[in-house]
C-alpha cells in the first residue's frame, strides 16, 4: 500500500517486529538498585526527575510554538496565547532567517514568513515583542545557524525596554550539530559553527545568567526517523561534543554546564517514551559526573523541553491528531519534562489556526489540572515494565556512545555519514512496517474514510512577503550607514581572531545591521558548508 507523503512517520523501538514480553515481572527483569539507579526525585542521577516536588511545586512551562508572516502577525498570536494561559513563548522563524538571508535576497523568494516569522533586523524584533515585557515572559527561540544573532536581537530589545540582561529568561536552541545530521539549516563549516556556540556559552555565563544557552535537540533526529534509543544516543553524543568544545575554549565545566538544556520528541508509544526520558536523564548525569567531573549538581541535571511528534500527525482525519498529541503530552509529563509544546491538529496541512492552537494548549491544561498525573513525582517509578525499559534504553544508547567515541567523536561520526545512515535505515524499516500494515496508523493504512471532510486552514497572504521586503529596504535607507558599516567591519576583523563574537554581533544589531548582512560578513571569513551525501 502506498502511504501518502503527508504522513511523515518516525520510527519506534517497539514495533510489531519487536514485541514486548506478555508481562513484566520479577523473574524476567533485573532487581532495582534504588539508591544507585533511581534515588529520590531531585537527587543524582535524577532518574525520577530534577526537582524533589516536581509539578507539586511548579507546573511545567506551557509553550506554544508560533510565528508566521510578519512581526505584527506573530505578535498578535503571542498576545492571544498569553491571554489563554500560555506561560512561555516559543518563536518559529522563517527559513530565510534560519539560514542568514534577508527577506529581499533572491534566494529567499517565496519563503518569507511561510514556516515562521521573518526577522531581518532589530526593527522587526522590536515589533515582534511590542507590549510584551521581556522581564515577565520566558522565550524559547528555535534557531541554530543564526542563533547568536537572534539572541543579540532579543537582548537589544531588552535593553530598549530597560530590562537588565540578568532578568532575561529563555532558551536558545543553538544546536548546530543536529543541523548537519537531520535538518539542514546550517551555514558555516562545523568548526566555526561550534565557535559561535561556545562564544554564546561564555557571553551568557557572564552577562545573561538565567538564559539557557543551548537546547540540544533530539527532536529533529526523531523527526528524521530515528528510534527512541538513537534519539537519546545521538542527542547526548552532541551534548558531549558541545561540552568538549567549551572546555577546549577554556570554560570551566560548572560555569556553563548548568545552563545546558535539551529538547526531546514525544511519540505515541507511551511506556517507551516515559522510559526514554528517564534513561536520558540518568545517562547524562553519569556522563557529567564521571566523564567531565562536574561537581555542581545542577551541571548534572538534564533539563528538557518536549514537543509532541510532528511526524506522527496525519493529514487524513486531522481531528484524530488531538488524541495522538494527548498521549504524547502525557508521556512527556509522566517522564518529567520542564516545558511542553503540544502540536495542533491541523499542522500536517498548514500552520495552525487560532482554534487549533487553543485546543492544543487546552490539552496541556487538562493534563495539569484534571488528570491527577501532576500530583506526585515520577508516578510510574517501580513499575517492572518502566524500570526494565529505562535500563534497556540506557544500555543501548550507551553502546552507541561507545561506538561514536571509537570513531573519534560525534563530529567525526557526522562527517563520515555514520549517524545519518543509522537514522535513514531506521526510517526505512519503519516505513516498510507501515506499508506492510505491521504498524497501524489510524486513518492512513487502516480505518480510512472514503472522503475527507474539508478543513479550515490558515493561509498566509502573499502580499505580506512584499511588505517585508519593502520594510527591510526602507530600513537600510534610514539607518546610519556609516555606523552599520563600522560595526560590521569590526565583526569581520574579530571573526579572524579568537575574540568572543557576541559583543561584536550585539553592536552590529544595535546599529541596525540585518541578519543577512551579519551572516554574510561571517561567510566571507569562514565560508559555507557543503553537505556530503550519504546513501
Amino acid at each position: 500500500m502506498k502511504i501518502l507523503e503527508s504522513c511523515m512517520l518516525g520510527a519506534s523501538m517497539a514495533t510489531k517486529t519487536q514485541e514486548l514480553p506478555l508481562d513484566f515481572n520479577p523473574y524476567n527483569t533485573r532487581e532495582i538498585d534504588y539508591e544507585k539507579d533511581l534515588g529520590a526525585p531531585g537527587e543524582v542521577p535524577y532518574t525520577r526527575g530534577i526537582h524533589p516536588d516536581m509539578y507539586r511545586g511548579r507546573l511545567w512551562t506551557m509553550r506554544q510554538y508560533a510565528g508566521y508572516a510578519t512581526a505584527e502577525e506573530s505578535n498578535a498570536r503571542y498576545k492571544y496565547l498569553l491571554a489563554h494561559g500560555t506561560t512561555g513563548l516559543s518563536v518559529a522563524f522563517d527559513l530565510p532567517t534560519q539560514i542568514g538571508l534577508d527577506s529581499d535576497d533572491p534566494l529567499a523568494q517565496g519563503e518569507v514568513g511561510k514556516v515562521g516569522v521573518a526577522i531581518d533586523s532589530l526593527d522587526d524584533m522590536e515589533r515582534l515583542f511590542a507590549d510584551i515585557p521581556l522581564d515577565g515572559v520566558s522565550t524559547s527561540m528555535t534557531i541554530n545557524a543564526t542563533a547568536a544573532i537572534l539572541l543579540s536581537l532579543y537582548l537589544a530589545v531588552a535593553r530598549k525596554q530597560n530590562v537588565p540582561f540578568s532578568k532575561v529568561r529563555g532558551t536558545l536552541q543553538n544546536d548546530i550539530l543536529k543541523e548537519y545530521i537531520a535538518r539542514g539549516t546550517y551555514i558555516y563549516p562545523p568548526a566555526p559553527s561550534l565557535r559561535l556556540v561556545t562564544d554564546t556559552f561564555g557571553f551568557c555565563a557572564r552577562e545573561v545568567p538565567n538564559w539557557n544557552t543551548i537546547s540540544i535537540s533530539g527532536y529533529h533526529i526523531r523527526e528524521a526517523g530515528s528510534t527512541a534509543v538513537q534519539e537519546v544516543a545521538f542527542t547526548l553524543a552532541d551534548g558531549i561534543a558541545y561540552v568538549e568544545a567549551a572546555l577546549d575554549a577554556g570554560l570551566e565545566i560548572d560555569n556553563f554546564a548548568r545552563r545546558i538544556s535539551f529538547f526531546f520528541n514525544a511519540h505515541n508509544n507511551l511506556l517507551e517514551e516515559v522510559a526514554k526520558f528517564r534513561a536520558a536523564r540518568r545517562l547524562w548525569a553519569r556522563i557529567m559526573r564521571d566523564r567531565f567531573h562536574a561537581r555542581d549538581p545542577r551541571s548534572m541535571m538534564l533539563r528538557f523541553h518536549t514537543q509532541t511528534a510532528g511526524s506522527s500527525l496525519t493529514a487524513q482525519q486531522p481531528e484524530v491528531n488531538i488524541v495522538r498529541t494527548t498521549i504524547q503530552a502525557l508521556a512527556a509529563v509522566l517522564g518529567g519534562t520542564q516545558s511542553l509544546h503540544t502540536n495542533s491538529m491541523d499542522e500536517a496541512l498548514a500552520l495552525p489556526t487560532e482554534e487549533a492552537a487553543r485546543v492544543a494548549l487546552r490539552t496541556q491544561q487538562v493534563l495539569a489540572h484534571e488528570s491527577g498525573v501532576a500530583e506526585t513525582a515520577d508516578p510510574l517509578a517501580g513499575s517492572y515494565a518502566i524500570e526494565h525499559m529505562t535500563d534497556e534504553i540506557e544500555e543501548q544508547a550507551s553502546e552507541y556512545l561507545k561506538k561514536i567515541e571509537a570513531m573519534g567523536g560525534m563530529l567525526r561520526a557526522i562527517e563520515t555519514g555514520y549517524v545519518q545512515r543509522e537514522i535513514q535505515e531506521s526510517a526505512y524499516r519503519y516505513q516498510k512496517a507501515v506499508e506492510a500494515q505491521d504498524q497501524i496508523v489510524v486513518g492512513v493504512n487502516r480505518f480510512q474514510l472514503e472522503a475527507e471532510p474539508p478543513v479550515q486552514l490558515l493561509r498566509i497572504d502573499p502580499a505580506l512577503e512584499q511588505e517585508q521586503i519593502e520594510r527591510v529596504r526602507a530600513l537600510r535607507e534610514r539607518r546610519d550607514s556609516s555606523a552599520t558599516t563600522a560595526a560590521l567591519n569590526k565583526l569581520e576583523q574579530a571573526a579572524a581572531t579568537s575574540e568572543n563574537l557576541l559583543p561584536r554581533i550585539l553592536e552590529c544589531v544595535e546599529a541596525y545591521a540585518t541578519v543577512g548582512e551579519i551572516s554574510n560578513t561571517l561567510r566571507r571569513v569562514w565560508g559555507e558548508y557543503r553537505e556530503t551525501s550519504t546513501i
